[in-house]
């Protein structure tokens, strides 16, 4: 890796390369580890949705969108700035595309669905992210799963599913739709970022991501900061503040990270259980009730991810 972008790195020392010199995409080299990184990054993004539902006690879906990417492209300036990195203008096209979906796309989308749904339904609604992880990474990311891996796949979708229209904890409702819309933007951003992040750290992925959207961020911060902050409490605050430099900074340092080692196909699977990781944050914070019904829906999506984590991914 030339030094105009942080010095120079061999392929060794650097753990997120996986691009041979000649341009050729090669097999994740580290595929055990690519999924314990990613789920550090699955945990982190775990309490997003119940965060959401306490940064809504004072803060409009729009303000929290706007806001927490606001926060985390300080954060990430300030980091870039210090480790003395240039802006790599090839990938600027990509940088900002995955930016509007991952820093935009989908916590709109998510805060709109959490004023209707439950943190505990939205966490096992998005189960079905992975699959859509896959199919894209198979259309546009290089990667040829095989039929196991489709099939382990379509069975943890199928799951999710089942639950999220048998009224298990509510009738769907217009909430499933902004969560569609929700994964729909996730899992095309983590497409584009875990490839960007085959050829440079996560972190810079991510950082990057955030400061060429900035513009965007702190026009939409202003444009509601009079309609859109209501008389927040600390939880809020302290919510917002864990959405910004959790949920849109330091997870995603792990979870490109992951994908880049792992593979995007096969470490967006561990995203299965998150499912795990929100109801029990939602349980803990929120108060909700984790009925028998939904710990059995997630143990059933742990089952498959582990099933699944050798089915081959070309």
């Amino acid at each position: 890796m030339s030094g105009r972008y942080g010095g120079h790195m061999s392929k060794a020392q650097d753990p997120t390369a996986t691009i041979h010199p000649t341009g050729r995409p090669v097999r994740p080299a580290h595929p055990l580890a690519g999924l314990a990184i990613g789920f550090v990054g699955v945990v982190i993004f775990g309490a997003t949705l119940p965060a959401t539902h306490i940064a809504l006690e004072g803060f409009s879906p729009a303000f929290i969108t706007f806001g927490r990417a606001a926060i985390a492209a300080l954060v990430a300036g300030a980091t870039l700035l210090i480790m003395r990195k240039r802006f790599p203008r090839q990938h600027a096209a990509s940088l900002f595309t995955a930016g509007v979906l991952l820093i935009y796309g989908f916590p709109g989308f998510s805060s709109v669905a959490m004023q209707t749904v439950p943190a505990s339904h939205g966490g096992v609604v998005l189960g079905v992210l992975p699959l859509m992880t896959a199919t894209f990474a198979a259309l546009f990311g290089g990667e040829r799963p095989g039929l196991a891996f489709w099939a382990w796949s379509v069975a943890g979708a199928a799951l999710v599913m089942i639950f999220s229209l048998s009224g298990a904890d509510i009738e769907p409702g217009i909430g499933d739709l902004w969560l569609a819309c929700a994964a729909l933007s996730a899992s095309c951003g983590y497409v584009i970022s875990g490839k960007l992040a085959r050829t440079r750290p996560g972190w810079e992925v991510i950082s990057w991501a955030l400061v060429i959207t900035a513009p965007l961020s702190l026009a939409g911060t202003a444009y509601s900061w009079e309609s859109g902050v209501s008389d927040p409490g600390a939880a809020a605050f302290t919510a917002l503040a864990y959405l910004s430099l959790g949920s849109m900074f330091a997870g995603f340092i792990f979870w490109n990270w992951g994908l880049a080692i792992g593979g995007i196909a096969r470490v967006g699977q561990v995203q299965l259980l998150q499912s795990f990781v929100t109801l029990g944050v939602s349980a803990l914070l929120l108060g909700e009730t984790i009925t028998p019904v939904m710990l059995g829906f997630a143990i059933a999506v742990g089952v498959v991810v582990w099933c699944g984590r050798k089915a081959k991914v070309g």
